[in-house]
């Protein structure tokens, strides 16, 4: 049996993560999605430098003439007089900027809906992860940080994605935007380029560790917060019983309140950037102005020049506050993506379906199996199980009952040794089709907050007629049909239900997809005698053409079974 080694993924960089969680076709998808970023950017690029000639020719008509392409522009359309001339410049312009708002919102469409379906993708990925689990690693799981990292990380994943494709959009812009102020005045940009670098280092020196501390905190709370919840809800009724619902209220209140102060430190913290960088920015162009006045007492010259700088500053510092906050949003989801990449490199075996047939008997020769390292549970057992038998396995607690029907129905796979079905070897390539032949009755029967129906099916395709019968095989449709039938709702954990009846909806459940064999594990354990004889009755009758595996204490449950096992 291969075991997965723990590995550490912190040297793996953050692309890597990305590059391995991405199908073919996402990174098509997100070549398409630079192509238009890189078209957006030029749009807006555009839609900034159309703004200052416009002003200009509609403040000095002759200005059309002294610049080569309005004069040719002019020419080539036959304007007349340069009223006619502004006039259609200008609806040139609405039409473009009407084109241009069309266009921002269809590429944020297609960026968000890209984002927002690899969170789909991500907590799908997770639950089938989780579904390929063996049974022995799925018990080493903690059941909150499985339901966790579905639901949450998964959507903190999915936000980091979405905050580097936002981040790259913008980067292109500026540099677009840049390479224009560089013609414009490149003495002036190199100035405001490092007066402007210096304050962005300082803010991801600072508020970016910061805020990516956050993120780390908020998963850990994230944890914490589930486990409360299900610790509470899984024990109401002790919790009533001893009277400690201010000690879970506490923990909760402490829990929650935690959690939300990491979220108010870090949307605090995600806008404070574009506040120093706005600042700092147009104190600088203010300051230029100033200083022209009064060493020149003369501003026309330049005035064209720092409206140019003015209008790129409009558009540039939103662009770079934008990509600061994503830096900062991203390094607070970070945490996501490291929690599903870890999860979804996880090496799970493959277990396949093909045909298993069981006419004659099951082998068991020589298995060995380990919950831990050189301590076995079952050493060198071997066994012969023919078709229809009756056989129940009686022993101590812990001499390894339940482990060896485990083994038997495809839960465990041993360490060493091999069972065989007639013959052919059980292993992955046929474990799903052998686990479909059995019914299992557990002695701790999970029902969900739904209907009989519900959970007898489970996630097959319910067939009324179907469950009426089984039903009415396991003795609890004549209470059902003084309630609502196979709509009864069960309640969370089926606390509207008695022990007995639980434990008949458990036979139904099993009996359900007609199995071959039929397992019961401690099944009437909990219950009292009179219910335990009863049902044990209706156990017996359903299974006369099934083969039966009992595990029981009790010599009452198994005196029907021919054959016993005693497990040392």
């Amino acid at each position: 049996m291969k075991k997965n080694k723990i590995k550490s993924y912190s040297n793996v960089s953050d692309f890597t993560k990305i590059r391995y969680l991405m199908t073919r076709r996402d990174k098509i998808i997100l070549l398409f999605l630079l192509l238009a970023t890189f078209a957006i950017s030029i749009i807006e690029t555009i839609a900034i430098s159309v703004i200052m000639p416009f002003i200009t020719f509609a403040s000095n008509p002759n200005m059309i003439f002294e610049n080569k392409a309005s004069a040719f522009l002019y020419n080539f359309f036959n304007a007349g007089n340069t009223t006619n001339f502004i006039v259609g410049f200008g609806f040139v312009m609405i039409v473009f900027y009407i084109f241009r708002a069309v266009a921002n919102v269809a590429y944020s469409y297609a960026l968000n809906r890209f984002a927002f379906r690899k969170y789909h993708f991500f907590a799908y990925r997770l639950f089938c992860k989780t579904t390929e689990l063996s049974y022995l690693e799925f018990t080493n799981k903690n059941a909150d940080i499985i339901r966790r990292n579905i639901t949450t990380e998964a959507t903190h994943a999915s936000h980091f994605i979405q905050q580097i494709l936002l981040m790259a959009a913008e980067i292109i812009t500026i540099m677009l935007m840049y390479s224009l102020l560089l013609i414009i005045s490149w003495k002036m940009t190199i100035v405001l380029t490092i007066i402007l670098g210096i304050n962005v280092l300082l803010i991801t020196k600072t508020i970016s560790k910061t805020v990516r501390k956050q993120g780390a905190i908020q998963a850990e709370l994230g944890e914490q917060f589930l486990k409360i919840i299900s610790k509470t809800l899984g024990n109401f009724k002790i919790i009533k019983l001893k009277g400690g619902q201010q000690n879970v209220l506490e923990a909760f209140n402490q829990a929650s309140l935690k959690k939300v102060n990491t979220d108010i430190v870090t949307q605090t913290l995600v806008p404070l950037p574009k506040f120093i960088l706005e600042t700092v920015g147009f104190c600088i162009l203010t300051a230029a102005v100033v200083y022209i006045l009064l060493k020149y007492n003369d501003a026309s010259a330049v005035i064209p020049i720092i409206s140019m700088y003015a209008l790129a500053l409009y558009r540039i510092l939103p662009s770079l506050n934008k990509i600061l906050a994503s830096y900062n949003m991203s390094r607070y989801h970070k945490k996501g993506l490291d929690i599903v990449y870890e999860d979804l490199i996880y090496h799970t075996e493959y277990e396949d379906n093909n045909p298993i047939d069981f006419k004659e008997k099951i082998e068991i020769k020589d298995i060995t199996f380990e919950y831990l390292e050189n301590k076995p549970i079952i050493k060198n057992f071997n066994l012969e199980i023919k078709k229809g038998d009756k056989i129940a396995f009686i022993g101590k607690s812990g001499a390894g009952k339940s482990t060896l029907i485990d083994l038997i129905i495809g839960i465990y796979k041993p360490k060493s040794g091999e069972i065989r079905i007639d013959g052919t070897l059980l292993d992955n390539s046929n474990l799903r089709s052998w686990r479909k032949k059995i019914g299992y009755i557990p002695q701790s029967v999970f029902l969900f907050d739904g209907s009989v129906a519900e959970n007898i099916v489970l996630n097959d395709k319910p067939d009324k007629a179907k469950i009426i019968e089984v039903c009415k095989k396991a003795k609890i449709w004549d209470f059902l049909e003084k309630n609502q039938g196979i709509d009864t709702i069960v309640g969370d954990g089926g606390i509207k239900l008695s022990g007995g009846q639980k434990q008949r909806i458990a036979i139904a459940r099993a009996l359900y997809n007609d199995p071959e064999i039929l397992v019961l594990d401690e099944a009437t354990s909990a219950l009292d005698n009179d219910t335990e004889s009863q049902i044990m009755d209706e156990i017996y009758d359903v299974s006369q053409d099934k083969t039966l595996l009992i595990i029981a204490h009790r010599l009452s449950t198994i005196e029907r079974c021919p054959i016993k096992i005693e497990v040392k």
